[in-house]
């Protein structure tokens, strides 16, 4: 015969999991209905993250230009997050961590000139 007391514990923390993260998410949208503070309106209902309206034709044509903004965003932001770990440990790298680093640093320079000059930053 199997014990299965020893599952007790996994079977409260789950119970705990499921409790606390249902109130995260059921809990502020009752609060806001029941204060008043669920009053949607075209304003708040509107586009503001892509440019264009979500639920449209799916075959529309639509610019790709701040999908292209965002992408530039996500490598400049690569680029500091890993500035800052070759910052702190440039005493133990010493010179081949800083020509290693050169590189990276030209290559995205030139990356960054390349969509410069071809007009990916300019906004109409």
């Amino acid at each position: 015969m199997v014990d299965l007391s020893q599952y007790l514990p996994i079977l409260i923390f789950l119970a705990i999991a499921l409790g606390l993260s249902s109130a995260f998410v059921f809990l502020p949208m009752g609060v806001a209905r029941l204060t008043g503070a669920h009053k949607p309106e075209a304003d708040k209902l509107s586009e503001y993250e892509c440019g264009f309206p979500a639920f449209e034709d799916p075959r529309s044509q639509f610019d790709v230009r701040f999908y292209l903004v965002a992408i530039l965003f996500i490598i400049f932001d690569l680029e500091a997050a890993f500035l800052f770990p070759w910052a702190v440990s440039l005493k133990e790298t010493g010179w081949a961590g800083w020509i290693t680093m050169m590189v990276f640093l030209a290559g995205l320079f030139i990356g960054l000139a390349y969509a410069w000059k071809k007009g990916a930053l300019d906004w109409e």
